[in-house]
């Protein structure tokens, strides 16, 4: 573990652990506002709550880093970083600028994943790091990064700045499908990296080329984006197609839902095999190279297309829905990707909620609550009323968190 051992509060001897994936040890170093943190959990759900800004959310975003990607703040890994920390934090090797670790137990078995970052060993202690990265490490041996964490675990979360998903600009709702569809391809992240990596090099080669590239080498980066490209899009297209199905017989608490990937690629293989698609995309990156040299990145690319989402009921667009009705049709989308996995993998994923409960009503509360827990997801859940959470009072581990620590 990339994590001390450190002391922990007692586990409640009327609590059980779950059987299916759950986090059952928790281990924060220098995270956001916690200096050192332990927790061993023994319940299915764990309900943290606490006045505004104690912490509660950050324990979430420690969670939300055991999955591939950013967390679900999409912080910089500079602000993962305990504000006052000197940096002394020795969970890894060299010197730690924060780490966090933890235990997973799926059935018998337990898995020990940390991760955090480390500077190089020639850094003094206090001083900036000339060079930081994240590592991962599994069982203790060093993994080849975030994306090998999508093979030991899902993790899923609902959180306030998410309600501005369907009225923000594509790329948030991008980020939300290749989350969602690296559930099912464990490849898809690493495909996406070598994906924007490739193009960076194209637009690289444009830009200094001055109108004369090295067009062996451009058409090489081309065919690779194109292969990239539509694998990325195929994949995305593989998972909406089985989410608005699951969405379409799920209307237990929320509105139904249909989803859709729009853009040139994934037009290009309606009806036609991924290798017509290809050419297409080669075709398209060759035809727009001056342009592209021009303006930057690229004209055409599945780095452009969007989620599109309508209401069922009322066949529309869900940017022009209410807030209200937005919010129910998120929590529906994330609750058939929960449904979704459990059943496809035999796994359910970590449920994160984040201030959730204070958006509905006691009755929908309830049911969103058994319906997650009834597929076997453990919950974090967060909230500043401990009364939000009665329908979890005879199955959670309720945690009240005040400036960092917790009792």
């Amino acid at each position: 573990m990339l994590a001390p051992a450190l002391a922990s509060p007692a586990a409640s001897a009327d609590h059980t652990v779950a059987a299916d994936p759950a986090v059952t040890r928790l281990v924060l170093t220098e995270f956001r506002n916690y200096q050192s943190l332990a927790l061993n959990v023994a319940a299915q759900s764990v309900v943290l709550t606490g006045a505004n800004g104690a912490g509660k959310t950050n324990v979430l975003e420690a969670i939300s880093l055991l999955a591939p990607g950013r967390g679900l703040r999409r912080a910089k890994l500079a602000d993962f970083a305990r504000s006052q920390s000197a940096g002394d934090a020795s969970a890894l090797s060299g010197t730690a600028r924060w780490a966090v670790a933890a235990e997973l137990t799926k059935g018998i078995d337990t898995v020990r994943i940390g991760t955090g970052v480390e500077a190089s060993q020639a850094d003094e202690v206090g001083s900036e790091p000339s060079t930081e990265r994240r590592v991962v490490r599994i069982d203790g041996q060093s993994a080849r990064g975030p994306a090998a964490l999508a093979e030991i675990a899902a993790v899923r979360w609902l959180t306030p700045q998410m309600d501005r998903l369907f009225v923000d600009g594509a790329s948030h709702r991008r980020r939300f499908l290749d989350q969602i569809t690296g559930g099912y391809d464990t490849n898809h992240a690493a495909r996406i990296s070598a994906y924007d990596r490739t193009l960076r090099q194209r637009s690289v080669l444009l830009r200094e080329s001055h109108g004369n590239p090295d067009r062996t080498w451009l058409s090489a980066l081309e065919e690779t984006i194109a292969e990239l490209g539509v694998a990325i899009a195929a994949a995305r297209r593989d998972v909406v197609a089985r989410l608005s199905a699951a969405l379409a017989d799920g209307g237990e608490v929320h509105p139904g839902a249909h989803l859709a990937v729009q853009g040139d690629v994934e037009g290009w293989l309606d009806g036609q095999p991924a290798l017509a698609a290809e050419g297409k995309f080669r075709d398209a990156l060759e035809a727009g190279r001056d342009q592209d040299a021009i303006t930057g990145g690229a004209a055409t690319g599945t780095h452009r297309s969007d989620l599109a989402v309508w209401q069922t009921a009322k066949d529309m667009p869900a940017h022009q829905c209410s807030t209200g009705e937005q919010k129910a049709i998120l929590i529906a989308i994330v609750l058939a990707d929960v449904r979704l996995l459990a059943t496809t993998t035999g796994l359910a994923p970590v449920v994160l909620l984040d201030e959730v409960a204070a958006h509905l009503d006691e009755d929908r509360r309830d049911v969103l609550y058994d319906l997650v827990l009834g597929l076997g997801a453990q919950i974090w859940a967060t909230g500043t009323d401990v009364k939000m959470f009665r329908g979890l009072e005879d199955r959670a581990q309720f945690l009240t968190v005040a400036a960092g620590t917790i009792t």
